[in-house]
């Protein structure tokens, strides 16, 4: 993975959640290319396996934790244990997230549950492990992954853009708590990023989506990994509660 950007994060134990594919694998890989031992969560053990190994390959360290972030014992478990194991936590990124999409008037019970609960909730858990250690510490850095639904809102993503507006608000508050003791909060809300649910929308829908942005793509997962990157290196320190808009321009 080619980024922009590096940083130096040689020593360093960060745990990112939703590991497994996707921007959670691409921002695993990011951290791990620059010197982190990169702790990869996410239920699929085998799709973690191989995030992996690509971070490996690379150079890099990295180990597989196959855990359902829902579970909440299972998820404050995997932050205290990594802590224990090599005695430090410097970076947690809340990845881990779900949709469910249907108009409200048809959304059960359970798609919204599913997905506050993935994507909110387990953001919560994690934060507030993550916080004990790292305020002892007088260090960290904590990136949740929002999204722009979150600030716009969406059809058919009320209990999505619901968990990432809470997503946001969660980090801006949490970064008022920590701030004094060297710990910084921050979420990153991507736009439109190039995976494989964009591509199966096909060429024609792709083409209307590009119009709408003003960069005239859309995003790729390494423009992602790159905001997360420089949150969580030591160049970031002076920014905490803030929400950083990764889409080409669409909310203006």
């Amino acid at each position: 993975m080619k980024l922009s950007i590096s940083a130096d994060l040689n020593g360093q134990v960060a745990i990112v959640t939703g590991a497994s594919q996707g921007l959670g694998k691409s921002i695993a890989l990011a951290l791990g290319a620059n010197g982190a031992t990169v702790v990869c969560l996410a239920r699929n053990a085998e799709k973690l396996a191989a995030t992996v190994a690509e971070i490996e390959a690379e150079g890099g360290k990295a180990e597989a934790l196959a855990c359902d972030v829902t579970d909440r014992k299972a998820a404050a478990d995997a932050i205290t244990g990594t802590h224990e194991k090599h005695g430090r936590l410097d970076i947690l990124v809340n990845n881990a997230g779900v949709t469910r999409d249907k108009l409200m008037r048809g959304m059960t019970d359970e798609q919204w549950d599913e997905v506050i609960a993935t994507n909110l909730t387990s953001c919560f858990v994690c934060c507030r492990a993550a916080a004990t250690i790292m305020r002892r510490a007088k260090y960290g850095r904590i990136i949740n992954m929002a999204s722009i639904s979150g600030i716009i809102g969406n059809p058919g993503q009320t209990n999505y853009s619901a968990s990432k507006a809470g997503m946001i608000g969660l980090s801006r508050s949490l970064s008022r708590e920590l701030c004094s003791r060297g710990v910084t909060v921050n979420a990153v809300a991507p736009g439109f990023i190039a995976s494989e649910m964009t591509a199966a929308l096909g060429d024609v829908v792709l083409a209307e989506v590009e119009k709408q942005i003003p960069a005239k793509r859309v995003g790729q997962p390494e423009d992602v990994a790159a905001t997360v990157l420089f949150l969580a290196s030591p160049a970031a320190s002076y920014i905490t509660g803030q929400c950083l808009v990764v889409d080409g321009g669409m909310t203006g």
